[in-house]
């Protein structure tokens, strides 16, 4: 039975991210100041995602995708509970006290919201009718909206990222791609009211974040200061001055690859990229050869999210992005995010092994 249960993991899959993990405790020792609490804390979570990887590999993508109605409503429900009784923390209402932890329910949505799509995606036939790609968009819009109103913008826009990704691997044709572009071009306007005095701040900074060196400049400029200064091999494992006298803010969480590169350099960060190219490669390698529509279309869209991921934080990080708060993903200190990428790799194993174990 174990021995059955083991044969629904990818060992590339798994060896790649045993290896991230591993980076995770090593570069979070550095930056919490040898904090032996944080490294406890990280590697009881790394645990708990990799039991959770485990067992959704066990269950068919059959089984998905009939979970997908039910796991998009309950984070619609909770979703709404945040913003009525959610927990109030760093000026955001993000989160639920279930009295031993605290949880995000806006994690959920990055799995729920491309799973809804491709449930209703693949309940009608391609290519997608305007009646399908509206289903889509409110699918992909509610969630999206709810979390904006937090307000928690980065985690809004990988929920968006997310069901737009599974839509765009629908197949929707040229045309459709033009006018959702022209439509957000015009509602850029819009959407840029909506944002907050600081969110506009992050923006405008990042043409010119010396601008405002002490205010909405102060973590990009920090966090260039830090990449640059690791040179080609890096100044060496806790050796690096920004981290070390606490230049960089939250060096543990959004700009831990900051300290990652000052440390170890131009060669360390190519690496740990190289690292997560693989991990998309093998995800869209996957989606590639599933065998049915919404195996095809959720695998891609996980698999692509997570370099959105990566991306994102990377930018940010380097100064190419405005801040917006999106951790590097299974290295940046945390819970809830650690536990849901861990769920979507192995829905991502799910699809690649019961193929295989699929009569032909």
């Amino acid at each position: 039975m174990l021995r059955n249960a083991i044969s629904h993991l990818d060992p590339p899959l798994v060896l790649s991210l045993i290896v991230l993990s591993g980076l995770s405790l090593v570069v979070l020792y550095s930056s919490g100041g040898e904090n032996m609490d944080l490294i406890y804390k990280q590697g009881i979570r790394i645990l708990i995602g990799f039991i959770i990887l485990f067992l959704v590999a066990q269950l068919s993508p059959q089984t998905l995708q009939r979970w997908a109605p039910y796991i998009f409503s309950i984070g619609l429900i909770l979703l709404s509970m945040v913003l009525l009784v959610g927990i109030v923390g760093k000026g955001a209402q993000r989160w639920l006290d279930l009295g031993l932890f605290r949880f995000q329910p806006a994690e959920i949505m990055k799995l729920g919201v491309p799973m809804m799509v491709a449930w209703v995606l693949t309940r009608h036939p391609l290519p997608l009718r305007v009646r399908e790609l509206a289903i889509a968009a409110l699918i992909v819009c509610g969630p999206t909206v709810l979390v904006i109103l937090q307000p928690d913008l980065g985690t809004a826009i990988l929920i968006a990222a997310a069901g737009v990704l599974a839509i765009f691997l629908a197949g929707i044709g040229w045309r459709w791609l033009l006018a959702f572009t022209v439509a957000l071009g015009a509602a850029g306007p819009l959407m840029w009211t909506m944002l907050h005095d600081y969110q506009r701040s992050r923006i405008l900074t990042l043409f010119d974040p010396w601008s405002d060196p002490l205010g909405a400049g102060y973590h990009t400029i920090q966090s260039i200061i830090a990449v640059g200064s690791g040179g080609a091999n890096g100044k060496g494992w806790m050796n690096g001055s920004q981290s070390q006298l606490e230049f960089i803010p939250e060096r543990s969480t959004d700009f831990i690859f900051a300290v990652y590169s000052e440390e170890f350099g131009f060669i360390g960060a190519v690496l740990m990229i190289c690292l997560y190219f693989f991990v998309v490669a093998r995800g869209m390698y996957i989606a590639f050869n599933a065998q049915d529509t919404f195996s095809r279309l959720i695998g891609g869209a996980l698999s692509l999210t997570f370099f959105f991921y990566v991306f994102v934080n990377i930018g940010m990080v380097s100064g190419l992005l405005p801040v917006v708060g999106v951790p590097l993903p299974l290295v940046s200190y945390g819970g809830t995010s650690m536990v849901t990428l861990m769920a979507g790799l192995g829905m991502l194993m799910s699809i690649h092994t019961h193929r295989k174990l699929m009569p032909q």
